[in-house]
């Protein structure tokens, strides 16, 4: 079939409006913040989506079909393992009727992509999954109004099969939509294309081959530390003691002397070589002298700090009367949670490599929010946004930690000041050091049974954590929930000794330790098996089907705790996901070694996109919450962090891992939600209750290390 010609009222090389693709999508700006409501956005049977809603409306933000008929896909979303550009390629395959094999990913280049906050929250398939579903399905129209045109039939009678229409009355007949486009922009719109309906997806909800998957095991991904440039310099910077030390003096000669070449600008001193091990080198001749700060606090006298300084509580929920309450009650239960503080630990450490060319910058970095990173880049080094260009290739892990950027900052004006490009890559060292820690919490509980085992009182304080799903979904009659503090902010100055920040889930872990384990308490208290006692105290369906799938699998045996068998329960929500676990523990009552032996785990994120990825989730959670569970924890004294390595952090082990059973919810009539963070809020919780049914011992700290695990044996 020759190439149509006829396209051009429809499809344009560079749009109608003038506006390159950067232009475009620069309208959204950095400021910009998107609120709105999920659920209209991503309803699931057939419908018209409204518009995207702080999102371009210009469908070709989001795709571009080339002249052989392969799609590219644009999204601010970046890939940090989680599997972003399968499901998007998914649902944009499933909207266009075109392979997913055909599907390209772009993430993260803010010069092609559109605007974006970030990748955090398990938000990719929430917030921009409607999106994009949207323009797919907007495109499809169009397409199919032009493919009308060009075969001189009813669109409707028109049918779309792997990116190829054809009249089922005139066999033969078709075009491609990459005939149809050729590579153009498509400059048509149509208001409000209806959406595939869920029962005719054939891509969506099956299993799809990771994108990343063959980049990755043969070596070929590319990180920010592997971008190599001509004349690119390596930077090691000097950075102090402990945090709020005050660089003094400096002596940076010996370091010129062995060919560094060396930038001082403030308190950013750097020794910059094109050899890495001789920049190393360099940076060991540098002598410098910090003032450090008046002793403070360290990781042992953090809680009462935290009590101590904490602002004043906020109420984030409350129903009934406490008062009234308390007078049901025939048992009142009190006990106090702690978490230390917890690192990100990514395998890989922030970096960036920098360059600036004919007064644009553009920077590749590890970052979970490339277009808030463009901001504060050009900020530091003076130039315009639209003059900087943050291009983000794979990250090796993020959880909430790479949000933000120093990493790309330096390299930026170093780069600036040496007119060479430049790359920053942390140690390990220096990961930890500027982490911005989940943060270290105190949770207090009082609540109240009834002589037949029913709560009528709960009262919760949740100091640090923040008040994400700090308030309890049990039926309750008399509950109050308030916060003060927490990683979101609004933490007086000094309350933590080094920032804080999200960390996968964030919040939600905190919370639902102290609240699982105080339910267990309080079963155990009424003489109820924990599963039970639950269930007893919740009307929410989609919370008592998650536990009776996993009580199923496990196959539970009821009973009342500590039945010596070492199994224990927990559940939570996380924005809108439910989560339950069950696990097996044995203990060690001579080392306080703790070892999960089976794990079975629920989640419902109502519709899956890709079973595969969600269950890949899921087991990442489970072994990320081994870690924060069990062993990982922040040693720190006087604003000094004193883990430097996984000497003494030390992070899940191969020969930890459990049998693990994941069950996926059947719901595809509740819209699609993040599956990279459910999972995991219920670890250390689910955990902590099957020590106490192993050994009769309540763990009211994370991490449950040996040395803690032993000390509440012998409380017992």
């Amino acid at each position: 079939m020759k190439p149509i010609d006829n396209t051009q009222n429809a499809c344009t090389e560079n749009g109608a409006s003038g506006l390159s693709r950067r232009e475009l999508f620069s309208l959204a700006g950095p400021g910009l913040f998107l609120i709105f409501g999920i659920d209209n956005l991503s309803a699931q049977e057939p419908a018209r989506l409204p518009a995207r809603q702080g999102y371009p409306s210009d469908l070709n933000a989001y795709l571009k079909i080339g002249p052989d008929g392969r799609v590219t896909c644009f999204s601010g979303k970046v890939e940090l393992g989680q599997g972003a550009m399968t499901v998007l390629a998914q649902i944009l395959a499933e909207e266009l009727d075109v392979p997913y094999s055909s599907v390209d990913m772009v993430l993260g280049d803010t010069d092609l992509c559109p605007y974006d906050m970030g990748t955090f929250g398990s938000m990719n398939v929430r917030y921009f999954g409607p999106a994009l579903r949207g323009a797919g399905a907007e495109a499809k129209a169009i397409l199919l109004q032009l493919a009308a045109e060009q075969l001189q039939a009813p669109a409707a009678r028109l049918q779309v099969g792997a990116g190829v229409v054809t009249d089922p009355s005139t066999p033969g007949k078709s075009v491609t939509y990459g005939q149809l486009v050729q590579g153009k922009r498509i400059e048509r719109h149509i208001e409000g294309a209806p959406v595939k309906p869920v029962t005719a997806y054939t891509i969506v909800g099956k299993p799809a081959p990771r994108k990343d998957a063959l980049d990755k095991v043969t070596g070929k991904a590319k990180y920010s530390g592997d971008i190599t440039l001509p004349g690119l310099l390596h930077a090691r910077l000097v950075r102090p003691p402990a945090h709020g030390a005050k660089l003094k003096d400096v002596d940076t000669s010996a370091a010129e002397k062995a060919g560094a070449r060396v930038v001082r600008e403030g308190d950013l001193v750097a020794v910059l070589h094109e050899r890495p091990d001789l920049a190393d080198k360099a940076l060991g001749l540098v002598k410098a002298q910090f003032e450090r700060p008046q002793p403070t606090v360290d990781d042992k006298t953090i809680f009462d700090h935290l009590l101590n300084t904490a602002p004043q509580p906020q109420n984030v929920g409350s129903t009934g009367d406490l008062a009234e309450g308390e007078k049901a009650s025939a048992t009142i239960v009190e006990e106090t949670y702690l978490n230390s503080y917890v690192a990100h630990a990514p395998m890989e450490t922030h970096s960036a490599t920098a360059n600036i060319e004919n007064g644009k910058a553009t920077v590749w970095a590890g970052t979970q929010a490339p277009f808030s990173v463009r901001q504060q880049v050009a900020q530091a080094i003076g130039f315009t946004p639209q003059n900087v260009r943050i291009v983000t290739s794979y990250v090796g892990g993020g959880f909430g930690g790479k949000s933000s950027a120093l990493q790309a900052v330096e390299a930026a004006r170093l780069a600036k000041a040496t007119g060479k490009p430049v790359q920053v890559v942390w140690n390990r060292a220096e990961e930890f050091f500027y982490d911005s820690f989940r943060p270290a919490a105190v949770v207090k509980i009082r609540a109240g049974l009834t002589g037949p085992g029913k709560i009528a009182l709960w009262d919760c304080k949740v100091v640090g954590a923040g008040e994400r799903e700090a308030k309890s979904y049990y039926d309750i009659p008399h509950q109050r929930t308030v916060s003060a503090g927490g990683w979101q902010g609004g933490n007086p100055p000094g309350m933590h000794p080094f920032a804080v920040g999200p960390w996968r889930a964030p919040s939600v872990n905190t919370n639902t330790f102290a609240r699982e384990s105080h339910i267990d308490i309080l079963a155990a208290k009424a003489g109820i098996d924990p599963l039970e006692f639950r269930l007893n105290h919740l009307s929410d369906a989609r919370m008592r089907r998650v536990l009776e799938a996993i009580g199923k699998q496990f196959a539970w045996k009821a009973g009342k705790a500590p039945s010596g068998r070492g199994v224990g329960v927990a559940c939570g929500i996380y924005s809108n996901a439910y989560a339950a676990t069950m696990v097996e523990v044995a203990v060690d009552k001579s080392t306080g070694h703790v070892q999960v032996k089976r794990v079975v785990s629920a989640m419902d994120v109502g519709l899956v996109v890709n079973p595969d990825g969600a269950r890949q989730q899921m087991e990442g959670c489970i072994m990320m919450g081994l870690g924060y569970a069990l062993t990982e924890e922040v040693h720190f004294k006087d604003g000094e962090v004193l883990d430097r390595n996984f000497d003494s952090y030390q992070l899940p082990r191969f020969s930890w891992m459990p049998r693990i059973e994941t069950i996926l919810i059947d719901n595809p009539g509740t819209p699609a939600l993040g599956a990279g963070e459910p999972p995991i809020i219920t670890m250390g919780a689910v955990v902590a209750n099957a020590i106490y049914d192993a050994v009769g011992a309540r763990m009211l700290q994370l991490p449950m290390t040996p040395a803690r695990v032993l000390e509440a044996i012998k409380k017992v």
